[in-house]
């Protein structure tokens, strides 16, 4: 492969392009961009778990909190084989620009375990949750890091993480993570949160460009939480999804899917092999499919140098995190697509996430109405906020995220001072 190849797939330097880019923009102080280019701190685990069998296995963990000024750091954990530190530093670092972007008062967190859930039993997969928890008590907390479920973990993870937190404390915490079940602290909406979030930024830009929703084809890469309920929230709105895909297979009816039917069939089948009311198509040629609307929403590295100057959507709306590479945004921008970047289009988990820490706070929960119209009035916000940054400075949308949120995160930095 490459050595291109390989620095344009590493998640860090794509983000560390942008921000680099961003900040000259700004004529950022060199002495904030000193601190700002840099994690807080790194943290690498080694937990040994007792496995099934009784014998023990030591995965490698990792969390990052790349930023603290506006607040307590915030952000997931992922189980997965594919987990690296260039990969959690990157993340960190985005979930820092992104509460800013929406202007939440949280820093960037991220959090990893290399493993692979899908080969391990429930026990086994607690054991390896506690651990990491016991091993992270020091850093971890409502006031200093506050994660959350990302790949591979769920609303089980963050209880088992909130009751081992709560027995070392030796009372309930439920603010230390969010994406909990309602029943011990959750938030109503939060499951929905990511995909309602997509859908009020996509509503803003079709607004726009003058464009008429039932005529916009939607074409979504991802049919999970983020993927999956983007689909249908944009197929009630009116909106006519083409293209649907997940890790099984893409399928397309350029007359529009019927969404809650396919859903209904991945629920049942696990997989959109035998679904016949579509057309299956390969995964290239599926994000090079002729719509309106492209929505990666599946994993980072989607759209790079080799497919960019292929795509035929007229706006990008980023689902996933770095879904784009950095060298592919010169690509995208020549083509006119108008980017919703990732750190404005999926900041809806990371809204309803703040909610429900605000709501364990102070241990008065909301309707899910309520959190739904403060979603939306944040999302649109956030929205106009960029669009303005973008015509003010005459960049693209990306870089007028950029320059956004490492502006307010800057101001904080030093109006707080550098303590040394």
């Amino acid at each position: 492969m490459p050595i291109k190849q390989i620095k344009e797939e590493n998640p860090f330097e794509s983000m560390m392009q942008r921000f680099d880019e961003a900040a000259q923009l700004l004529d950022l102080d060199p002495n904030i961009y000193k601190i700002l280019r840099w994690p807080n701190r790194e943290i690498t685990l080694y937990i040994p778990v007792m496995m099934d069998d009784g014998n023990y296995q030591v995965f490698t963990g990792y969390r990052v909190q790349h930023n603290f000024a506006r607040g307590p750091a915030k952000g997931g954990i992922r189980y997965s084989p594919d987990v690296t530190l260039d990969e959690v530093r990157a993340l960190a670092s985005w979930m820092t620009w992104k509460c800013a972007v929406v202007n939440i008062p949280f820093g960037g967190g991220k959090g990893g375990v290399i493993c692979n859930p899908h080969e391990m039993s429930p026990g086994e997969l607690e054991r390896l949750t506690r651990r990491y928890t016991s091993d992270l008590m020091d850093f971890i907390g409502p006031e200093r890091d506050v994660p959350a479920p990302d790949m591979n973990t769920n609303e089980q993870t963050m209880a088992w993480i909130m009751d081992t937190y709560s027995m070392h404390m030796r009372h309930t915490v439920t603010a230390v993570v969010t994406g909990k079940p309602i029943e011990i602290g959750g938030s109503r909406g939060r499951r929905e949160a990511t995909g309602r979030g997509l859908l009020f930024v996509c509503n803003e830009a079709v607004k726009k460009f003058n464009m008429e929703v039932a005529q916009t084809r939607v074409v979504i890469q991802g049919a999970g939480n983020v993927g999956g309920t983007a689909a249908t929230l944009m197929h009630h709105e009116g909106y006519k999804v083409t293209g649907l895909a997940d890790i099984s297979g893409c399928v397309h009816n350029p007359n529009g899917l019927d969404v809650p039917g396919l859903i209904a069939y991945l629920k049942e089948h696990k997989t959109v092999e035998g679904y016949r009311e579509a057309d299956h198509v390969g995964r290239e040629e599926f994000l090079e499919l002729d719509c309106e609307i492209l929505m990666p929403a599946a994993t980072e590295n989607q759209i790079t140098t080799e497919n960019a100057d292929r795509l035929k959507c007229k706006i990008l709306a980023e689902g996933a995190n770095g879904p784009t590479t950095a060298d592919a945004d010169a690509i995208v921008a020549d083509k006119n697509i108008f980017v919703i970047p990732d750190i404005l289009a999926n900041a809806g988990g990371v809204t309803v996430s703040y909610f429900e820490w605000v709501q364990d706070r102070m241990g008065f929960f909301w309707n899910e109405n309520e959190v739904n119209s403060r979603l939306h009035e944040i999302m649109v916000n956030s929205f106009n906020d960029v669009v303005r940054v973008a015509e003010k400075y005459n960049v693209n949308t990306r870089l007028a995220a950029y320059m956004l949120a490492i502006d307010r995160v800057a101001y904080d930095t030093k109006i707080r001072g550098i303590y040394a």
